[in-house]
């Protein structure tokens, strides 16, 4: 009976424990397939992409004859001469610009108020890290006059009840219309006058004229705030709490000409639908006219994919007009992009001989255009700031754009603008015409996407693979370490049968835990230094007439003296002495715990904002797998062990934040006139936004300690 249980067959362990088994033996060569693969699969996105299409089929762009003639087109030229003939008055411009705005809209008969705002402290506070932009106080000391005043006009649509609605928004300057501002405003105007005409609008339209004198973003922003939160006193009280002695509201009011009364209050639509900017630049193209697009917002947030499908089908197919998404420029003559275009290319001309079927493979020219597209669209969306005050529309989910329209030519010729102004405006009523048909949110399209030109992109789902093959290696690397320093047999075939290996396993549970306990109290320390860190800006603001170089090398003195008074007072310690055995046992340990950490951290960041994932991916997986002692490798005396050495150096070299952004800086920009000061404004432009990715630093700072 006891032969026949000894022969008893022990169970094979499942397939997929037999699977990690395998990677886990197997972790380097696993690793390097896995990195190898991502870099491969980020490159070949140019390649994958698809193109673009209208989801909802509700939208029918396209499907009416345009309304505007050329008689809101002398609509528009009336506007833009009265705002051009404002520069001869310097003096009180501002308010005549402003009162000649709501006199043209109180003809048509919209509703009309002004909106008063102050300018706001972008002032860094760790409490309001993750709220909106601009939400700090008023400036203190601000002077009655330095104040903006957006003009709002509200058209109620005919077919509609009143929840819905749709905004236009022209920034400009008050104090100084340029031709540009002053095309814009035009071009809006007549648009806004042919909405007061048509009967099948069912949205209001709320035409926001925004005050930019300091800054477009700051004055959309401060209206989009006060739209959503109510205020139960009107702009003459709000004028009396903090500018008493202010009385250009009055004034404003008092020597209009139109009969209409502007109203005092606070003047709401509906729920807003979707959101406009419009801006027309000098003409600087070379062939035709051309239409910009700007949708990235704060920390990689972009509307829905429709809007752009919307606007760049009008624009190509109906007024003929070359639509552009931004791109990095220093891509476009990069010689190695080139020929791993033309590598692309040959390599689809093959698979297209082998079977007519397989669609592999661009044309050169088209993949290097696309990759500056798409590197362009990861850096904007990985840095966090708006590319335009469509941004604000973002941080309150509602979809908008910046619609940038340039001529080819300046617009001297009568004729020449007349055929600029009709384009547009068709253009602009062909959009919204084609949101009014929209019964609902959009919803049907894509929110996270990479574009690769305007009628390419790439979606959520061809993206990520890039991400999962560069993380994928993490874990495996980690249980590889974590087994390792417990000297374990990745099988993990431990002969709990018999009592000598049972009482060994019990007697090495403490001191395995400890430590465990002992490398996680060390991670911890340095993401704590990390938090303290990122958060000493805000003390450092503080001091009064600092400039950005003094803020810098205060901020790095102070990062320095914080570690060591963090490690001692939790009880940890970063020295090694003399190289050992259990020494080295220990930090193979601290990396596993490492590299665990910096997984959790990308994923969590790849769901916040993916281009920001993707970017520190391609730079902290390379460390992390690639980190070792220098002591030891130094001393080994080895060709390879002197490689590694190196490629840890200059991955940490990059992987600090100051040295990576200097040598960005320096490489697309020139190394001239760079200061250390640089990479604190550059700092404080992005936490001025909230932008994840300044937390983000300083926990790549954590990590490369």
């Amino acid at each position: 009976m006891a032969e026949s249980e000894a022969e008893v067959p022990k169970a094979k362990p499942r397939p997929i424990v037999r699977l990690g088994i395998f990677l886990i033996s197997h972790s380097c060569l696993f690793s390097v397939i896995c990195c190898t693969a991502g870099v491969l699969t980020l490159l070949l996105l140019p390649v994958l992409a698809k193109n673009t299409y209208i989801s909802e089929n509700a939208l029918m762009p396209g499907s009416a004859n345009p309304m505007f003639s050329s008689q809101e087109v002398s609509e528009a030229n009336r506007l833009v001469k009265s705002l051009t003939s404002l520069d001869s008055k310097p003096v009180g411009s501002g308010i005549e610009s402003q009162r000649l705005i709501a006199e043209y809209m109180s003809d048509l008969g919209a509703e009309i108020s002004y909106h008063k705002f102050y300018p706001r402290s972008n002032q860094f506070h760790p409490l309001h890290f993750f709220s909106y932009p601009d939400s700090g106080s008023t400036r203190e000391n601000v002077s009655c006059i330095s104040h903006g005043l957006n003009t709002v006009g509200i058209i109620r649509a005919p077919r509609g009840d009143g929840k819905e609605a749709i905004v236009l928004v022209t920034p400009y300057n008050s104090l100084k219309v340029g031709p540009g501002e002053a095309l814009s405003l035009g071009i809006a105007y007549s648009v806004f006058s042919l909405l007061t005409q048509v009967t099948w609008l069912a949205k209001d339209i709320i035409w926001l004229v925004a005050d930019s004198r300091y800054g477009e973003y700051a004055a959309v922003n401060a209206w989009l705030r006060d739209y959503h939160m109510p205020v139960f006193s009107g702009l003459s009280a709000l004028k009396a709490e903090i500018c008493p002695v202010s009385n250009v509201h009055n004034e404003l009011k008092e020597n209009s000409v139109t009969e209409r009364k502007i109203n005092d209050g606070f003047r709401r639509a509906g729920t807003m639908a979707t959101a406009l900017v419009i801006k027309v630049t000098d003409g600087s193209e070379h062939f035709e006219d051309s239409l910009s697009i700007y949708a990235e917002a704060s920390n990689g947030q972009m509307p829905n994919l429709d809007l752009i499908n919307i606007v760049n089908y009008l624009a190509v197919h109906r007024q003929g007009l070359r639509v552009k998404v931004e791109k990095m420029r220093s891509l476009i003559n990069c010689k190695w992009l080139k020929i791993l275009g033309e590598i692309l290319q040959s390599l689809g001309h093959v698979a297209k001989s082998l079977n007519p079927q397989w669609k592999f493979g661009i044309p050169a020219k088209d993949y290097v255009e696309g990759a500056a597209t798409l590197a362009s669209s990861l850096y904007y969306q990985a840095l966090g700031v708006p590319t335009g005050p469509h941004g604000a529309f973002r941080d309150y989910e509602i979809d908008a754009i910046t619609m940038e329209i340039s001529s080819r030519v300046a617009l001297n010729n009568k004729a020449r603008k007349n055929d600029f102004l009709l384009r547009g405006g068709r253009l602009i009523e062909g959009v919204i015409r084609t949101v009014n048909n929209l019964l609902e949110k959009f919803h049907q399209s894509f929110f996270l996407y990479l574009l690769t030109s305007p009628s390419k992109f790439v979606s959520v789902g061809v993206y990520m693979i890039a991400f999962a093959l560069l993380v994928a290696s993490l874990p495996v690397v980690a249980a590889s370490l974590y087994a390792d320093a417990h000297k374990v047999d990745p099988s993990f075939g431990i002969d709990k049968s018999t009592p000598q290996a049972s009482a060994t396993d019990e007697l090495s549970i403490t001191p395995r835990s400890c430590k465990w306990l002992n490398a996680a109290k060390k991670v911890f320390l340095v993401h704590l230094w990390g938090a303290v860190v990122s958060f000493l800006p805000y003390f450092i603001c503080q001091i009064p007439s600092c400039t950005p170089t003094t803020s810098f090398v205060v901020w790095v003195l102070l990062s320095s003296f914080s570690l060591p008074i963090l490690s001692l007072i939790l009880g940890s310690s970063f020295s090694y002495g003399r190289p050992s055995q259990p020494q080295k046992r220990d930090w193979t340990l601290l990396k596993s715990v490492t590299i665990s950490a910096a997984f959790i951290g990308l994923c969590l960041m790849s769901v916040i904002n993916f281009a920001t994932a993707e970017i520190g991916a391609l730079l902290m997986v390379p460390m992390c797998l690639m980190a070792q002692p220098l002591k030891l490798d130094i001393r080994s005396r080895k060709l390879r062990k002197f490689l590694r050495v190196a490629c840890n150096l200059a991955l940490g070299f990059l992987g600090f934040p100051p040295a990576g952004f200097f040598v960005l800086k320096g490489a697309f920009e020139g190394f001239g006139g760079i200061t250390v000061g640089d990479f604190w404004s550059w700092l404080e432009s992005i936490w001025s936004w909230s932008s994840a990715t300044y937390l983000y630093i300083g926990w790549f700072e954590r990590t490369r300690s």
